[in-house]
């Protein structure tokens, strides 16, 4: 599939790379965006030769929310149609079997602070900012505080929600809302090398660790210790488990089967 609104690299690395591309609008949602986003999120997914999605912006901004001026003349019906096409790839993100790293810079501003938060995990520039903006112009960020809510809880949440401020990428590390942060000249370097290590493990055990920390996130204390025991004896059936211990006694590289 052709793509306008993202580009989509694929490496010899196992590394797909997914690039918001309306640097000009500092890659605010449209429909044709988040059509196109969700898009490609399925089909490197679904790919063989990608084990780990980098998903970045292009321009000067990550994602800066979403492009207000398709928010005007809808009925109430309409506006709940328009806003699931611009959350449905934040709830995509934790169904994708493959993780998802964002690679932020700049701004990632409501839709795109949702965004951010819904990757599985987030490498960021030094000077990068983000915030639930959009009670700053009468709106909200119902839809992006939830994955937000996840990372950091209920009061720090509703304080990004209700105040709408930009926070620095040190407070965002502080919250839990991003991995690392590193020297903005080195960014994309660094967040590729973060994603090839992430893409030389096995492919199925970090499949099934991804499907089974966000199933047991949402079950009871116990139920989660039971369910994460049987996703633990099916991966140690794997070939990958019996090649990763092998390759361990033998003090070599292992080779992946990916079954």
């Amino acid at each position: 599939m052709s793509y306008e609104q993202v580009l989509v690299n694929v490496g010899d690395d196992f590394v797909g790379e997914l690039t918001l591309n309306r640097p000009q609008q500092l890659n605010t949602f449209n429909t044709p965006l988040a059509e196109e986003l969700q898009a490609a999120l399925l089909d490197l997914d679904s790919n063989p030769q990608v084990r780990v999605i980098l998903l970045k912006g292009a321009g000067k901004a990550f994602c800066a929310g979403i492009d207000v001026n398709e928010l005007f003349g809808k009925s109430t019906m309409e506006y709940r149609a328009w806003i699931e096409r611009m959350e449905t790839p934040l709830i995509t993100i934790s169904q994708l079997k493959k993780p998802v790293i964002a690679q932020v810079h700049g701004v990632a501003a409501a839709n795109g602070a949702g965004l951010l938060a819904a990757a599985d995990l987030a490498i960021a520039a030094e000077g990068f900012r983000m915030g639930l903006t959009a009670i700053n112009v009468g709106l909200n960020c119902i839809g992006p505080v939830v994955p937000v809510m996840r990372s950091v809880g209920r009061k720090r949440a509703l304080e990004l929600l209700l105040y709408g401020e930009l926070i620095s990428a040190e407070k965002a590390l502080e919250m839990g809302l991003i991995n690392k942060i590193v020297p903005a000249a080195d960014l994309d370097s660094e967040a590729r090398k973060w994603a090839a290590n992430l893409a030389a493990k096995s492919p199925i055990a970090v499949q099934i660790s991804k499907q089974a920390f966000y199933t047991a996130s949402d079950m009871d204390y116990y139920k989660a210790f039971s369910y994460m025991n049987e996703a633990f004896a099916r991966l140690c059936s794997t070939e990958d488990a019996k090649e990763g211990v092998q390759a361990f006694l033998e003090k070599r590289t292992p080779v992946w089967k990916e079954k």
